[in-house]
């Protein structure tokens, strides 16, 4: 019979990774799931319209988490690789919302005044900046990380969610030796096929809900 003195530990062990591991699953189950109907919102943009799943109806619609003060997003914004999806999003017919979830106070938290500076800076090209200051659209869709990417399809399911690409570094030189998951996505849809990769692992730095 085995000394019950050496089975507490393990004992111990075994429940401190369950309750770690629990809040992680219960935030996975509380976010939107590819194929299903994706969480609606009404979030002003920097002009103060309201947009809405509902409005955007019959539309594909892509999501862009944001923070500007973010390494991993101005790896994608200092060569041009976001602003070049956002181009190719308008082209094919798709609405592209870049959403702000950072809290006031919060690392890249923006005015509506400094986010259309940003815009216009970067030579970026977004249908509007969403500004969710109060963190309810972000949580709604789960989003934690910055960039974060979510498609939408004109009958209001999720297509995919994810990463921008599977090079998950800050480093600028990755950009062009990455497999562009949202390009892919895009590419898939214009032909009419269903998506190679609808859910895939987002990085960055944290939503500062």
């Amino acid at each position: 019979m085995k000394d019950p003195r050496f089975r507490l530990p393990l004992k111990a062990t075994l429940i401190a990774v369950i309750l770690a591991v629990l809040p992680l699953h219960a935030a996975m189950a509380a976010g939107p799931g590819v194929g299903q109907p994706a969480p609606d919102f009404s979030t002003l943009d920097t002009a103060g319209e309201a947009w809405s799943l509902g409005r955007l109806k019959g539309k594909t619609v892509i999501l862009e988490w944001t923070n500007h003060e973010c390494p991993y997003v101005r790896k994608h914004y200092s060569t041009g690789n976001m602003q070049a999806l956002q181009k190719e999003a308008s082209g094919n017919g798709f609405v592209w919302l870049s959403v702000i979830s950072s809290a006031p106070g919060k690392q890249g938290h923006v005015t509506a005044q400094q986010a259309d500076s940003l815009t216009e800076k970067r030579s970026a090209f977004p249908k509007a900046v969403l500004l969710d200051e109060g963190g309810e659209m972000g949580r709604a869709y789960n989003a934690s990380t910055t960039p974060q990417m979510f498609i939408i399809g004109p009958d209001g399911k999720l297509l995919y969610m994810g990463g921008i690409d599977d090079m998950a570094t800050s480093d600028p030189a990755d950009v062009d030796k990455a497999k562009n998951y949202v390009r892919a996505a895009m590419e898939d849809l214009t032909a009419g096929r269903a998506l190679a990769q609808a859910v895939t692992r987002p990085y960055g730095c944290s939503v500062k809900y």
